[in-house]
């Protein structure tokens, strides 16, 4: 039988062993949090889809890690040769 501090993870039962379903619990735990917008600092950040990621406050999609949200992407303007 599932331990009791399974979580999410205790759909698989006794099946697949105690680590893998912890395994499984955290990284769902992470997925499912609030999560912090790397645009407008607003933390409500919901997943779509693998990697997809929307904020409830500016409505901006964006792109980041499966499961969490990375910091802030660097964008660098390349000034022209003159």
């Amino acid at each position: 039988m599932a331990r009791k501090g399974t979580g999410s993870a205790k759909r698989y039962g006794s099946r697949y062993g105690r680590r893998l379903r912890e395994r499984v619990q955290k990284v769902e735990q992470e997925q499912r949090k609030l999560h912090v917008c790397p645009y407008c600092k607003y933390e409500k950040v919901k997943r779509l889809a693998i990697g997809i990621w929307q904020c409830k406050n500016c409505s901006i999609k964006f792109t980041s890690k499966a499961y969490t949200v990375a910091k802030a992407p660097v964008i660098k303007i390349q000034e022209e040769a003159e």
